[in-house]
C-alpha cells in the first residue's frame, strides 16, 4: 500500500481536487476557465520541467526566476516594431538563459560548490543585471509578432500551452528514453557508482543546469510577450513554484528518482488549486498557507518512502 500510494498518490490527489472544485463552483469546468488554468500554468510548468532534471541529479536551482527576468528583458529590448525579425529576440533570450545556466553548472561541477549557494548567488546577480540593463524601468512598445508568442492562439488553444506541451514531450523523451536521461538518474542516485560505471558525472551536472537555464529563458520570452512588457520584476517567486511542483510531483529532493509526468501533475495541482480558491473567493493569504502545507506533506511522504 505504501509503494502504491508513493507511485499513484499524486494522481489520486489530482482527481479528488478536480471533483471537489467541480462540485464547489459551476465556473470551474468551463472550457474558458480550463484554458485559463493551462495558460497560467504553462510558464511555471516549463521552468518546472527544467527543474526536474536538476533535482533528479541531486541539485537545486534557485536562480530560474531571475534568469527568466534577464532573458525576458534582453529579448524584449530587441523586439521593438520594425527593428529586428522576431527570431532575433527569441534566439537572444534563449541564449541568455542557456549561458547563465551553463555558468551555474560549470561553477557547481568544476569547483564543487553547493548548488544552493551558487544558484542563490546567481539569483541575486541576474536580478541585479536585469535592473542595470533596464535602469529599473520596464521595456515597452513590443512588436505584435513578438506579443503573439505569449498572447496568441492556434486552433483556439493559447500558444504558451502548445509550447508547454512540446516541452513536456521533449523533456519526457530526453529524461526517460535517452542515454543522457539514464545518466541523470544514475548520477543523482549514486554519484560514485555512476562514475565508476563510466558516466561523466561532471558533464551531466553542467548539462542539467544548462537545461534549467534554457527552460527559464524560454519561459521569460513567453511571459514578457504575454504581458507585452519586459519588466525587471518578472519571474519573482517562480523558482519556488517550480520547486514545489517538482516535489509535489514525486521527485525526490535527494536525487535519483522522479518523472516528468509527476511534475506536470504537480504543476496542474498548483494551478488548479490557485484557480479554484480564487473562484471560491478564498484570500490569497490562505492560498499561500495551503500551498506551503502541501509542499511539506509531499516532502514528508518522500522521506517516508525512501
Amino acid at each position: 500500500m505504501s509503494r502504491y500510494l508513493a507511485k499513484y498518490g499524486i494522481f489520486i490527489a489530482f482527481g479528488i481536487l478536480l471533483i471537489v472544485l467541480s462540485l464547489s463552483s459551476e465556473s470551474f469546468l468551463t472550457v474558458t476557465n480550463l484554458l485559463n488554468i493551462l495558460r497560467q500554468s504553462s510558464i511555471s510548468g516549463i521552468i518546472a520541467i527544467g527543474m526536474t532534471f536538476v533535482i533528479i541529479r541531486g541539485g537545486i536551482d534557485l536562480s530560474v526566476g531571475s534568469i527568466l527576468a534577464f532573458s525576458a528583458i534582453v529579448a524584449s529590448s530587441f523586439a521593438h516594431p520594425d527593428t529586428y525579425p522576431t527570431f532575433v529576440p527569441i534566439a537572444l533570450g534563449l541564449l541568455v538563459g542557456l549561458g547563465l545556466g551553463l555558468i551555474n553548472g560549470i561553477i557547481i561541477s568544476r569547483w564543487k560548490v553547493a548548488s544552493f549557494i551558487v544558484t542563490l548567488g546567481m539569483m541575486t546577480a541576474a536580478r541585479g543585471l536585469t535592473l542595470v540593463y533596464t535602469d529599473g524601468r520596464p521595456i515597452i512598445n513590443l512588436s505584435s509578432e513578438y506579443n503573439f508568442i505569449g498572447g496568441g492562439y492556434i486552433a483556439g488553444i493559447p500558444l504558451p500551452v502548445l509550447v508547454f506541451v512540446g516541452v513536456i514531450a521533449l523533456g519526457f523523451f530526453v529524461l526517460h528514453i535517452t542515454k543522457f536521461g539514464r545518466h541523470v538518474f544514475a548520477s543523482g542516485g549514486n554519484e560514485k557508482a555512476a562514475q565508476l560505471s563510466g558516466v561523466k558525472v561532471g558533464r551531466v551536472e553542467i548539462a542539467v543546469y544548462a537545461i534549467s537555464g534554457l527552460a527559464a529563458g524560454l519561459a521569460g520570452i513567453l511571459l514578457s510577450s504575454r504581458v507585452m512588457t519586459g519588466s525587471p520584476v518578472l519571474g519573482t517567486g517562480y523558482e519556488l513554484d517550480a520547486i514545489a511542483a517538482v516535489v509535489i510531483g514525486g521527485t525526490s529532493l535527494t536525487g535519483g528518482r522522479g518523472r516528468i509526468i509527476g511534475t506536470v501533475v504537480g504543476v496542474l495541482i498548483i494551478g488548479i488549486m490557485n484557480n479554484g480558491l480564487d473562484l471560491l473567493n478564498v484570500s490569497s493569504y490562505y492560498q499561500q498557507i495551503v500551498k506551503g502545507a502541501i509542499i511539506v506533506l509531499a516532502v514528508l511522504l518522500d522521506k517516508k518512502n525512501q
